[in-house]
């Protein structure tokens, strides 16, 4: 349970909480890593970051987060720029990369010299370890001796010691196992719950369908799709399996029906259950299953929606997949 003084009410925080990002492009030499990207995280969300290996995630956190300056365009918090937040580890927790810590410093020594920083009570140090689960005994260990979890959970303590009304994190679940996964989508969960703003990138996409409230999709530096999750992954339609593939498929192909192959034998056509099973019980196909098609999961939708920018997109001849 994430505790401290954040306990103001949700409606206090809408104006404070926002990340606002407009027409933002960054540019290396001839090519942009980022290409005219806007989009807004609010308070009480998860915002999901998705997008293949160099598609302009962690340039765009990096920028929001006062590391990398843009070219063009803008990126705030709370309304701001992060360089001009006087006290910016109380407004905004940021965390971009665990292993990029003092390793021959103890995880208490680093979150204490972060304290001491920000002015804060050595109690909320304390408050932290416990909070992410770092043992006494840890947390007097040096960070070169820390697996790539414990790094991650110290880095999410670290972002969490002031007590923000932000998080930005990139692959904070990055070398947790199972139990330490489920146990930060908790915790993000209730800081969402609570009136926070979580803008969050991981490249696993089961956990951003679970916890995540909104969802951006962003491609070659260009963002390719946004809203909530339910609207991206909502698709209607119908789910129909027969014990003859086959026949199955040159019958809703006579009927000048779209299908796609969908699960286990099955297809997925955008016509109604009722037309589906009307058009197949005269071509005499017996059915299986016959079904309202559920929403297409993040999977799909991510690589359907990046199928041109991803790196791996064909398996060469003589390689098995």
């Amino acid at each position: 349970m994430v505790t401290g003084p954040m306990h103001e009410a949700s409606g206090a925080r809408q104006t404070g909480g926002m990340i606002t990002v407009e027409g933002l492009t960054k540019t290396y030499g001839g090519d942009k890593a980022v290409d005219n990207v806007s989009f807004e995280c609010r308070p009480g969300a998860v915002t999901g970051f998705l997008g293949p290996n160099g598609a302009g995630k962690s340039t765009t956190m990096r920028i929001i987060a006062g590391l990398t300056p843009a070219t063009s365009g803008d990126a705030r918090v709370g309304g701001v720029h992060y360089q001009d937040i006087p006290n910016p580890g109380t407004q905004i927790g940021v965390l971009l990369d665990a292993s990029a810590q003092h390793a021959g410093r103890t995880g208490r020594e680093i979150l204490t010299l972060s304290a001491l920083t920000m002015g804060l009570p050595m109690s909320r140090v304390d408050e932290m370890l416990k909070v992410v689960s770092l043992t006494p005994q840890e947390s007097k260990r040096r960070v070169r001796n820390y697996s790539l979890g414990m790094r991650q959970r110290l880095g999410i303590a670290n972002a969490l010691l002031g007590d923000p009304k932000i998080l930005v994190l990139d692959e904070p679940a990055n070398g947790l196992d199972p139990a330490g996964i489920h146990w930060m989508r908790l915790l993000l969960r209730e800081y969402a719950n609570r009136g926070g703003t979580v803008l969050l990138s991981s490249h696993l996409l089961h956990e951003i369908e679970v916890i995540a409230d909104e969802i951006i999709v962003i491609g070659e530096g260009r963002i390719v799709a946004e809203g909530t999750k339910a609207d991206l992954l909502q698709t209607a339609g119908t789910f129909v399996r027969a014990g003859d593939a086959s026949a199955l498929a040159n019958a809703l192909t006579a009927a000048g029906l779209t299908a796609a192959p969908s699960g286990d034998g099955g297809m997925r056509t955008e016509s109604t259950p009722e037309e589906v099973g009307g058009l197949t019980a005269a071509a005499g196909v017996a059915l299986i299953e016959l079904r309202p098609a559920e929403g297409a999961g993040l999977e799909e939708m991510f690589l359907e929606l990046t199928a041109g920018t991803q790196r791996e997109r064909t398996i060469p001849e003589g390689v098995s997949a």
